[in-house]
């Protein structure tokens, strides 16, 4: 006769045996990609790039779900309360991960703990632009133009609180000038008033302005990486351009949600730092501005507290909030 705690202890079992079972049999069916920004931005273009190449490799869909909003808090959410089961992931940036943390900032999930780093797709480098009329050709003028015209000048962003807010606070007092921020809903507002002339200076990611620098439409003073950007090559990075002025790089990453069992997170990793090793995959995102890095979860969240830790001074000392 079977006990309670005998029957108990056979649907423990058969349940680990049906979890061990999913697990070997993962994935079987189809894979759902958080983007948690609208389409087109440079997370939506690497979102599909990677989507593309799972499919292949896992042999399963992988269909991109554009969930924008609230600075990619919302699509990030849902993330945190999907199931940990290997078939919900999704991109993730500075913006919904480790600046939150670094600017106390309240947001509708916990940052570290809901959530399972897989790994760092791309660097997604910031670069600085100026209007082509603006009579400056590399930081070094900029900072002297600005020092001259205190207050005359003024840089947009895609919102308080960005690691492009946080680039140009920076700026300003490495520099000691004051470059006036006007902060937008989303950088597409800040990229028009920056072509028409609105405004004149603009901290934005790379693949965002790329065909604007290229057309001539704006100028590029410096990209924020550790090294220089290959389809622009003449550009120098912000160490070069600026000695001692050394912002954080920032990156295009996927997670999945907390909880994730091992054996499935260690196949995800393994499959996305073979899509990124892909020759095509590779010389693609490279060529939209986003230079593939493939790193291990560990990897990952260590680089998250590397951003937490080297922003939070920062941010404390320029007494910047993200509201």
């Amino acid at each position: 006769m079977f006990t309670s705690r005998r029957i108990f202890t056979l649907l423990a079992c058969a349940t680990l045996a049906g979890a061990a079972f999913a697990q070997d049999k993962y994935p079987s069916k189809t894979i759902r990609l958080i983007v948690p920004f609208p389409p087109g931005a440079s997370t939506d273009i690497l979102g599909r790039t990677i989507a593309q190449k799972l499919s292949t490799s896992m042999g399963v869909p992988v269909i991109v779900d554009n969930k924008g909003g609230a600075s990619g808090t919302m699509g990030s959410e849902q993330l945190a309360r999907s199931a940990p089961d290997g078939y919900t992931i999704g991109v993730a940036v500075p913006a919904t991960h480790s600046l939150p943390v670094a600017l106390a900032r309240k947001v509708p999930y916990d940052p570290i703990k809901d959530f399972t780093p897989l790994s760092i797709i791309a660097n997604n480098p910031l670069a600085i632009v100026v209007t082509p009329d603006l009579p400056v050709n590399n930081l070094r003028e900029l900072v002297e133009y600005a020092r001259k015209n205190p207050g005359k000048l003024s840089y947009g962003t895609s919102g308080a609180g960005t690691a492009q807010h946080l680039v140009g606070e920076m700026l300003n007092r490495f520099s000691h000038i004051n470059i006036v921020h006007v902060p937008y809903k989303g950088g597409s507002g800040a990229l028009n008033d920056l072509l028409g002339g609105q405004i004149q200076v603009g901290y934005v990611v790379v693949p965002t302005v790329l065909q604007h620098v290229k057309a001539g439409k704006l100028k590029m003073l410096a990209v924020i990486d550790d090294r220089r950007y290959s389809e622009l090559p003449d550009v120098p990075t912000n160490r070069e351009a600026l000695p001692g002025f050394e912002p954080k790089t920032s990156w295009l990453g996927i997670f999945g949600p907390a909880n994730l069992p091992p054996a499935i997170a260690a196949r995800l990793t393994s499959e996305l730092q073979k899509a990124v090793r892909d020759p095509e995959v590779a010389k693609n995102l490279n060529a939209a501005g986003m230079p593939v890095v493939g790193s291990t979860g560990e990897q990952f969240a260590a680089r998250i507290r590397e951003d937490i830790e080297g922003w939070t001074p920062i941010i404390k000392a320029g007494k910047i909030t993200g509201d």
